[in-house]
């Protein structure tokens, strides 16, 4: 086999196909498909990866591989088969999709680099250019574009003085310690030591850490702990040839100096012990299916995944966890790596590029047998998998909302399938899509009903802020939950207090002409962020100054609305000076670790008051929190998304689940401008089933998923009559291709019409049965490809949104 079949690393429709490449003789036998390799593509140099091996190509002109990138395969033959098919499932191209398994840094870096043409010489270069291409020999693309060469340049390439060459920069580097050995036998070492004159006490001490025989391994840092000298005494000790340096490869341990305490399993309970059964049925089996583990918070479904995983492993096979991003806390960790010690690895996005890097070589490796991961985690290269679970399974962060637009449950499943093994679906609050299945059979229902220590749930109760306001409390803070803070503190009690932000952003707005400052790039309210006085647009990232006057009719009564979190912390230290609060939001928590502290500290007792966004509504569990409070309930539920009621259902479950999860028992205070709303309602009952009762009738008499699937096509473009025509052909052509029961609404304007100054509009296809859409779809996009290259216009397709903006 003298031939390889390369994607390369250049998403675009034309070379969205595989390209064959000639097999150097001196790799002959060494290259497997799942390699990534780097190979000639026109005038660059590209990434690819290898996906099959042949003798024969239809083309008779080959250039060769030049180089290889991994000498073992980063895709595994199931991982390669796995990108095929989120190629076919999500419309990407395939490189986007063997892009998505791996870490960040092991994806190419693209270096444009200016060099000396074949034939040409220094001195044919203008005189700035030979002073640079001297002293280095070429020119980085940036350098030049910073010393203003960029017009000299463009007329030495014209005549072949110069030439441009691309070269493909890998992020991923292993990390080497250095180590320090003798390099001298037993015998010279003691001479050495002898002979060393007195003044030279250190460089003795240093070689009597390697006696007896010299050979031992020790750190830099090691020695001078034993020996109390300086590097300068190593760097001699080096120069003189008695000691040796030598390099290791070592792991960026993100949990480096962290003990965590082994737990053991814990007695399950009758209604535990019901649900597990059917699971290790299937372990046992070697059988896959998909079970929903239905079960209230607190009752005990962390302790089921852990004795399943347990069960997977005695077996010699590999699990993967899956948790939403915001729950990857680090009692979620300790859990974990307290059961199950080193065979854990951890991948999130809180650690950096080169801790991923090594915690997924730890997987490549074989070194770790369970990964617990945020959503890309599902791509751990496991050869062997004998479990997936999905905790929280209900969340929108499991969906990818770029290409591939992937969610992580369906790759999931699809991957147990190839693996014969069984999924867990854990939640409070099943999706609707998922409860629906395990009502048909599709899944298998397990329920808990019961909190593991026979706790009840909280009491909850709704506060009506049209009330307090009649009743003249301007307040953030109703009468009940005040009362209820100042009683928590008197008792030493802890508290939670949440404030949902989606869809609630301070903006800036006059009181006297009604002006709201808008960001001049896109349709939507500038945010106002006290730090700094400044006014930020999430999304296109446009700032400015926040105006002392309005720029419309000059009045001084301009001011922000909106409640943020500062603004609550705030108004709660004016309120209950005594009080210490915690502040978590995306400000407080953007270092590295402080997500982690702010919790631990917490967890210690030295806060009373826990203030945060969605971050703090998951995976905690104080027992000393005996209060829930919920600030604004309602900020989601009048966003325009069809699930917008099932998120805010959710979402109230989920954080009122952190109240009297222990000896204690709990409170939770909602605050809302909507208490009749069902979604709201039903929270105060704690009844899911009623909950999702109610919602499914309203899905069903609109046409939504479950009884349909959905799928949207997003247009954009700097004009608005390109973006409007273009989206008008795509509805007519699709009219015409689908069958007679599938529903298409629009052409119409995209929630936020216009964001970076591109105007976005949008079709919907609702469907039952269309086996040709994927099909009909990409013919979409090869019909517009050309416009898509030339004219600055985008399509994308997004087959199960789960995200309405």
């Amino acid at each position: 086999m003298k031939i390889a079949s390369v994607i390369v690393d250049v998403p675009a429709m034309q070379t969205d196909r595989p390209f064959d490449y000639k097999i150097p003789e001196k790799w002959s036998g060494l290259i497997v498909p799942g390699m990534r390799v780097i190979v000639p593509f026109g005038p660059r140099k590209v990434q690819g990866f290898i996906l099959e091996l042949k003798d024969h190509s239809e083309h008779k002109r080959l250039k060769s591989i030049e180089e290889l990138t991994d000498l073992t395969p980063s895709l595994t033959p199931e991982l390669l088969e796995l990108g095929n098919w989120l190629t076919e499932k999500t419309l990407c191209f395939k490189v986007s999709a063997f892009q998505a398994m791996l870490p960040s840094a092991m994806k190419a870096k693209y270096d444009k680099v200016i060099k000396l043409g074949a034939a040409a010489e220094i001195k044919d270069l203008p005189e700035d250019l030979q002073k640079a291409f001297s002293e280095k020999g070429q020119l980085d693309w940036k350098e030049a574009d910073q010393h203003g060469f960029f017009k000299q340049v463009q007329k030495a390439l014209e005549k072949g003085h110069l030439e441009t060459v691309y070269q493909v920069a890998q992020k991923g580097r292993q990390k080497q310690a250095r180590y320090l050995t003798g390099n001298l036998t037993e015998s010279e070492l003691l001479l050495a030591i002898e002979e060393m004159p007195q003044k030279a006490e250190k460089q003795k001490a240093v070689l009597e850490c390697f006696l007896p025989d010299g050979k031992q391994l020790l750190t830099q840092q090691e020695i001078k702990q034993l020996t109390g000298c300086s590097d300068a005494v190593i760097r001699t000790l080096v120069k003189k040839d008695m000691l040796k340096e030598t390099f290791k490869e070592v792991y960026r341990d993100p949990y480096a100096g962290r003990d965590f305490i082994k737990t053991e399993a814990l007695e399950l309970t009758a209604e535990q012990a019901e649900a597990i059964s059917p699971v290790l049925k299937t372990i046992e089996e070697n059988r896959h299916e998909v079970f929903l583990l239905y079960g209230i918070t607190g009752s005990g479904k962390t302790e089921i995944y852990l004795q399943s995983i347990e069960e997977v492993l005695k077996k010699g096979k590999e699990a993967i966890v899956l948790v939403p991003e915001i729950s990857l806390t680090p009692q979620m960790v300790n859990r974990f790596k307290g059961r199950f010690g080193s065979l854990v690895a951890v991948l999130h996005s809180g650690l950096s590029i080169g801790e991923k890097y090594d915690e997924w070589r730890k997987i490549q490796r074989k070194e770790v047998k369970l990964v617990v991961g945020a959503r890309s985690a599902v791509f751990a290269p496991f050869e062997n998998l004998g479990m997936i679970i999905i905790d929280e399974e209900h969340e929108s962060s499991y969906k990818q909302e770029e290409n591939p637009r992937y969610h992580a449950r369906d790759a999931a499943i699809h991957r147990a399938e190839k693996h014969h093994c069984p999924v867990i679906l854990g939640s409070a609050t099943p999706a609707l899509e998922s409860f629906a299945r395990a009502q048909k059979g599709v899944y298998t229902l397990l329920e808990l009903k019961e909190r593991v220590n026979k706790r009840a749930l909280p009491a909850v109760e709704l506060v009506d802020m049209r009330e307090e306001l009649r009743s003249g409390n301007r307040s953030m803070f109703s009468e009940s939950l005040f009362s209820k803070l100042k009683d928590r503190l008197e008792k030493g009690h802890q508290t939670v207090l949440f404030l949902n932000k989606r869809g609630y952003s301070s903006f800036v707005m006059c009181r006297d002409c009604g002006y709201v400052i808008g960001c001049p790039h896109c349709d939507i309210s500038l945010t106002y962020h006290r730090k700094g006085q400044q006014m930020k647009c999430h999304y296109c990232g446009y700032e400015e100054f926040a105006p002392a006057t309005c720029p419309e009719c000059s009045s001084k009564h301009i001011r922000f609305f909106g409640t943020g979190t500062q603004r609550v912390e705030e108004e709660l230290t004016s309120v209950l000076p005594e009080a210490r609060v915690i502040r978590m939001d995306v400000d407080t928590t953007s270092r590295k670790g402080a997500h982690e502290r702010l919790l631990s500290s917490f967890g210690k007792g030295e806060a009373d008051i826990l203030l945060g966004t969605q971050m703090i509504a998951k995976g905690l569990d104080f027992p000393n929190v005996t209060l829930v409070g919920v600030l604004a309930a309602d900020t989601m539920l009048h966003l325009p998304d069809f699930r917008a009621a099932e998120k805010t259902f959710q979402l109230l479950t989920q954080v009122s689940g952190r109240a009297g999860r222990h000896e204690l028992s709990g409170e939770v205070v909602i605050q809302t401008y909507t208490p009749g709303h069902y979604s709201i309602e039903k929270t105060k009952q704690h009844d899911y089933l009623e909950f999702y009762d109610t919602e499914m009738a309203a899905r069903k008499l609109h046409s939504y998923p479950p009884f349909y699937y959905l799928a949207v096509i997003n247009v954009s473009h700097p004009e608005i009559a390109k973006t409007v025509s273009v989206t008008e052909k795509i509805v007519q052509y699709l009219k015409g291709t689908v069958e007679s029961g599938t529903i298409i609404l629009g052409p119409v304007s995209s929630p936020i019409p216009r964001i970076n100054n591109r105007y976005r509009y949008q079709c919907m296809i609702k469907y039952k049965r269309e086996k040709n859409l994927p099909e009909t779809l990409k013919q979409i996009l090869e019909r517009f490809q050309q416009e898509m290259q030339q004219e600055d216009l985008l399509i994308s397709i997004d087959m199960n949104p789960q995200n309405m903006m």
